[in-house]
């Protein structure tokens, strides 16, 4: 399921996302306080897709969640089209804006990218909300501008820093995506991992016996262990994609020292 963001009311949308002066997000006069908020409807947002998915997700859901009906908020979120908008940026929050750099950059970069792999994990929804259509809102600026801050020491030139912050996000959304997607596929069939392959490697065998023939350079690796993962926490698939997310990152590191290192004196 992908969910595109930035489908409502573009002025209205980004008046509540930066909680610009007359979108709603504090109101005033007298009379007793309002008994609701745009903080509470988010957050009710985020509880109900944390726990059900986005599939779970509506405005009667939400207000069913705070005791009030779907129109109650209405007032403060214009659609679900908003409100996912909204979702999005608010559970951004929970990501570090400051990493210790005296290590250098290659260790703040590797305790982002661990950060990140683990909020996508306990966030799975966030990872259907497609980087198409980019929310914009003030804490997806500050999760690119916390790694440009880090990257900005090794010294690469504009353009490269701004290719490879792309590529460290979208390299990290999707290992983290097979570990989400891992958990949900146990949840929604009842079968683990380890017993899916069981049945279907039997079987492949059956169905392909000239396997390891057509297939050399994979039965190769397979004979050499390189399928093995270790034991851990999680699914097969979920340990998969960590050792997967540990060995890629080494890589692209190891690139990005080449070329920092490679960089003609000033």
């Amino acid at each position: 399921m992908v969910v595109f963001a930035a489908q409502g009311d573009a002025r209205r949308s980004m008046a509540l996302l930066w909680r610009a002066a007359g979108s709603g997000s504090v109101r005033t006069g007298p009379g007793p306080k309002p008994a609701l908020s745009i903080d509470m409807i988010v957050d009710a947002g985020i509880a109900i897709a944390d726990a059900e998915g986005m599939a779970a997700l509506s405005m009667r859901a939400v207000g069913e969640r705070l005791g009030r009906t779907a129109m109650a908020l209405y007032t403060y979120v214009p659609s679900k089209s908003e409100l996912v908008d909204l979702m999005y940026d608010q559970v951004l929050i929970e990501l570090p804006t400051g990493y210790d750099l005296s290590r250098g950059w290659r260790a703040a970069v590797t305790a982002w990218a661990q950060d990140h792999w683990e909020f996508y994990v306990r966030h799975p929804w966030v990872l259907q909300v497609s980087q198409a259509r980019p929310v914009l809102g003030p804490n997806d600026y500050a999760l690119v501008e916390t790694l440009l801050r880090i990257l900005r020491e090794t010294g690469l030139v504009p353009g490269a820093l701004r290719r490879l912050t792309g590529a460290l996000i979208q390299f990290v959304r999707g290992l983290a995506q097979t570990a989400a997607e891992s958990r949900q596929a146990l949840i929604e069939t009842g079968r683990s991992d380890e017993e899916w392959w069981e049945e279907r490697a039997t079987l492949l065998t059956e169905v392909a016996p000239d396997f390891c023939e057509r297939f050399p350079l994979i039965n190769w690796l397979a004979a050499e262990g390189a399928f093995t993962v270790e034991d851990g926490d999680g699914s097969y698939m979920e340990r998969e994609g960590r050792e997967t997310f540990r060995a890629g990152l080494t890589v692209l590191l190891d690139g990005v020292e080449a070329a920092v290192t490679s960089r003609p004196a000033a």
